[in-house]
């Protein structure tokens, strides 16, 4: 019974990740921000879908639950836009690994340390499953952004440069992927959403 309390424990503290919101505005919903377990199910949906333009195999299911701890650590570290300061990335690195630790640590030992893996070998994306996954946790904002007349970069003065650095890994990863964000990257700037920088 003290694994099923400490389960239970940790699925109540999920609860919290709903009242985590980040930049990304939801347009279906009057614009309003996105919050972070709504963002892991989406991606998660995405990887399920998209996991046929790897370039190499990957573990869809691995991938899947990935993408549905990565942010988890917002409970506790709060959500931080992707192209702030790198000062201020920096920092967050450090809070979320504490956070991880902590919310991971609910758990009984065996599922506590196989999260945390998990959770290590997305935040490294060294493995093909955590680059996948890293992937559509970058592309879907860009889809939302450029539903959105731009959305998040708009707002916030992005620029061209600052959305290629964070995507072009995708070229070996996902060539047709890439294509498309590629593509979207320039019509973007063509519609004054990015900065041409």
């Amino acid at each position: 019974m003290q694994d099923l309390k400490q389960q239970l424990d940790f699925i109540l503290e999920l609860d919290r990740l709903k009242a985590v919101y980040r930049k990304v505005m939801v347009k279906s919903d009057k614009n309003r921000p996105e919050n972070s377990a709504e963002h892991s199910w989406h991606i998660a949906m995405m990887a399920q879908t998209l996991h046929v333009y790897a370039a190499e195999p990957v573990n869809v299911a691995r991938v899947t639950i990935m993408l549905l701890i990565h942010d988890i650590v917002e409970i506790d570290a709060g959500d931080t836009f992707a192209f702030a300061a790198q000062a201020e990335l920096d920092a967050q690195e450090a809070k979320e690994l504490e956070a991880a630790k902590r919310i991971f640590g609910l758990l009984p030992e065996q599922q506590c340390s196989e999260m945390l893996n998990l959770w290590l070998e997305f935040e490294a994306a060294e493995t093909t499953d955590a680059k996948f996954a890293k992937a559509m946790d970058r592309v879907l904002p860009l889809l939302q952004n450029m539903k959105n007349d731009g959305g998040s970069w708009a707002k916030h003065n992005v620029s061209r440069s600052e959305v290629i650095a964070r995507h072009n890994f995708l070229d070996s990863l996902a060539p047709k992927l890439w294509t498309y964000v590629a593509e979207q990257i320039e019509f973007a700037v063509e519609k004054g959403w990015l900065r041409n920088a």
